[in-house]
């Protein structure tokens, strides 16, 4: 299974996290939820590895300018179904590397660590 990077083109933190992997002669695929869209199986697979509360990111705008009756009560069904809705609200990078591994957000140290 090939690295692929998960996240949107022009999101600072992508950019450092594939300034990394460029760096560091990483070969991997890059998929821009934004515009190819992320699946309901791919997201339940994420949530299960690291987490729904992880991977939701409720620091973002699109997150905090949310109703309040979508933030309350908040399960692992109901997030997912607002990061299909808008997938700008799943944190980034989500980078899915060989043997199922998965790394959520972008710290050097990790990556450094997953790539060897």
């Amino acid at each position: 299974m090939p690295i692929t990077i998960y996240g949107i083109k022009n999101c600072d933190t992508m950019k450092k996290a594939r300034a990394f992997l460029d760096k560091h002669k990483v070969d991997y695929a890059f998929h821009d939820y934004k515009t190819a869209g992320i699946d309901k199986d791919r997201l339940e697979v994420w949530a299960k590895k690291a987490g729904w509360e992880t991977l939701l990111n409720k620091a973002g705008t699109t997150f905090k300018k949310l109703p309040d009756k979508d933030k309350d009560g908040l399960s692992e069904k109901k997030a997912i179904a607002l990061m299909l809705a808008q997938p700008s609200m799943i944190k980034r990078p989500v980078l899915e590397l060989p043997r199922g591994k998965l790394l959520v957000g972008f710290k050097p140290d990790d990556y450094q660590a997953a790539i060897g």
